[in-house]
């Protein structure tokens, strides 16, 4: 199930199961993942992306060892908010998913997350090779972040 509306990801999601992030590029996939009750994102890994098939079966391995219940991908929408072509590409790329996992999937808007994930690390004094290499994985903990605190808001409400 692929939803952009999050309260129906909530209604999908097994109990005590963790979340996973990702932070899809052109050349690697950021991982992040959640603890079982759905309150704190960690980076994971950087996945080098090489054919889809490759990709999806790494991913699919993490969730299983993760014993994860609902993925969320950031969807990398224009300033304006509109959706280019970067977009269409992340929405296919869940559609494919979607074919070979059977759990709930939906998107967050993943605007500055990159930015707001180089700037924690510079303020952590991480080089910049070191940023090179984990970058996308805890800028998918940001991703993941936004929407673990978004459950939180939805879960107090009901």
């Amino acid at each position: 199930m692929i939803t952009d509306d999050t309260h129906a990801f909530v209604a999908a999601l097994p109990p005590m199961r963790a979340l996973m992030g990702l932070d899809l590029g052109d050349k690697t996939i950021g991982v992040a993942v959640s603890d079982t009750f759905q309150s704190v994102a960690t980076p994971l890994e950087t996945v080098r992306r090489k054919k889809f098939g490759l990709d999806a079966a790494r991913l699919q391995a993490l969730i299983a060892e993760r014993s994860v219940g609902g993925v969320v991908l950031g969807l990398p929408r224009n300033m304006d908010g509109s959706e280019g072509p970067r977009c269409q590409s992340t929405r296919a790329f869940a559609r494919n998913f979607e074919k070979l996992w059977d759990g709930p999937i939906t998107f967050w808007d993943e605007r500055l997350s990159t930015v707001a994930a180089e700037k924690a690390l510079l303020e952590a004094d991480t080089t910049r090779r070191r940023r090179a290499e984990v970058i996308d994985h805890v800028a998918a903990g940001y991703i993941l972040q936004g929407l673990l605190d978004r459950l939180a808001v939805i879960k107090r409400q009901a």
